[in-house]
């Protein structure tokens, strides 16, 4: 089968979505599928693949972009869709997936269409919700109205839970379905613990290192991390803060909490050492679709600390594997924050029990299903009807 993957954001560079593309992308070419990827060429081109550790034995088509503002290392695809008109009437996919919504998927959606191409996508990012977070709490329905419009012109739209699911549904969302996410328990490992890298953090055995992995932005509540982050160190001096991560905020951060070290990105088997050589990882973000950076804190033997939806709610049970914490009760996350800093033997059992339960989250499975998703979709003869387009103006990110 030809599968034509576009999306505006795939290894190298570093994300939770970009990540998952590219398990599946190399996935689905294991399984004889022909995969293309159409996405934006990007500054992280430059980089070494073994940043992201996926080696690419399906072809990369890369399309002009533009930079997203306030995200100097991410770019937008431009709207190519004459391009794609060509290159699919010379090499016709089976089916073509869209994975992101900015113009480049738009692109890839009216081509697909015009040809008469299987169209299926996946929900990855709750841009809707991102609004409030920028000072732009009027954008909240018309950029849920496009993404609605969007998915429902596919037969078929992805998200990574169940919940999800059902809450796109309730917003008029058609054809939902189930694609979840594996970890790769090989790479994110309790044996990848190293002294030496915890004693140039200035901890001891026993003392307490709390780490953080995700994009630095206004979205992820970094305003309550930090907050908790304040209040252990304050019960607890010799506790130790690690942020692994990059984004619009790490300048003030790193400003702001010069006690905390922030590394930037990392190569993936340097971020498995990282996660590795902690004890605690702290999630309060409230705009994830999964969150990928709990299942991997899991596999790594982390105590995590999380709110009780998405990936949490999915593989977390409190008090046995991890620090379940109701939505949105910032009292509580504080509390259980300070209950794992103070008790390093419960950070050990629950980080055991949490790497047993990642053992059982592997990412063949979640392929397997993505492959017949798609088999599905590519052999339907049936065509949804498309609706109208909404009459506020797409957003572009």
């Amino acid at each position: 089968m030809k599968l034509a993957l576009v999306t505006e954001t795939f290894p190298p560079e570093i994300n939770g979505v970009a990540m998952t593309l590219g398990h599946l992308a190399a996935g689905l070419t294991r399984r004889g599928f022909t995969v293309t990827v159409h996405r934006p060429r990007q500054p992280a081109d430059a980089l070494p693949r073994a940043v992201a550790q996926i080696t690419p034995p399906f072809q990369e088509v890369l399309h002009p972009g533009l930079p997203i503002p306030g995200y100097s290392m991410l770019r937008l695809g431009l709207p190519v869709r004459g391009t794609l008109l060509r290159a699919w009437k010379k090499s016709r996919p089976d089916v073509v997936h869209v994975a992101t919504e900015g113009p480049l998927g738009w692109a890839a959606l009216s081509a697909a269409d015009a040809l008469g191409i299987p169209l299926a996508s996946s929900f990855h990012t709750n841009f809707h919700s991102y609004s409030k977070h920028y000072g732009f709490n009027f954008l909240t329905r018309p950029a849920l109205a496009y993404l609605r419009w969007f998915h429902n012109r596919t037969r078929i739209t992805l998200s990574p839970t169940e919940e999800l699911n059902a809450e796109l549904t309730r917003d008029g969302f058609h054809g939902m379905k189930l694609l979840s996410r594996g970890v790769d328990t090989d790479l994110f490992s309790p044996a990848k613990r190293d002294s030496a890298l915890r004693d140039s953090w200035g901890a001891g055995p026993d003392d307490p290192v709390f780490i953080h992995v995700s994009r630095l932005a206004a979205e992820k509540n970094y305003a309550l991390l930090f907050r908790t982050w304040e209040a252990v160190r304050s019960a607890h001096p010799r506790a130790r803060f690690v942020v692994t991560s990059d984004g619009p905020l790490r300048r003030s951060l790193e400003r702001n909490y010069p006690w905390a070290v922030f590394t930037g990105f990392l190569e993936r088997e340097d971020l498995a050492r990282h996660y590795a050589s902690a004890d605690v990882f702290l999630y309060p973000s409230l705009t994830e679709t999964f969150g990928n950076v709990v299942t991997e804190s899991m596999a790594s033997g982390l105590a995590v600390c999380a709110y009780n939806y998405a990936a949490a709610a999915r593989y977390l049970r409190h008090q046995v594997n991890g620090s379940l914490v109701p939505l949105d009760d910032e009292a509580a996350f504080l509390a259980s924050s300070l209950a794992l800093a103070g008790d390093i033997r419960l950070c050990r059992s629950l980080g055991r029990i949490a790497r047993a339960t990642a053992e059982n989250i592997p990412w063949g499975r979640v392929i397997d299903g993505f492959a017949r998703d798609l088999t599905e979709v590519a052999n339907s003869a049936t065509t949804r009807k498309h609706p109208a387009a909404p009459a506020s103006p797409a957003p572009t990110g």
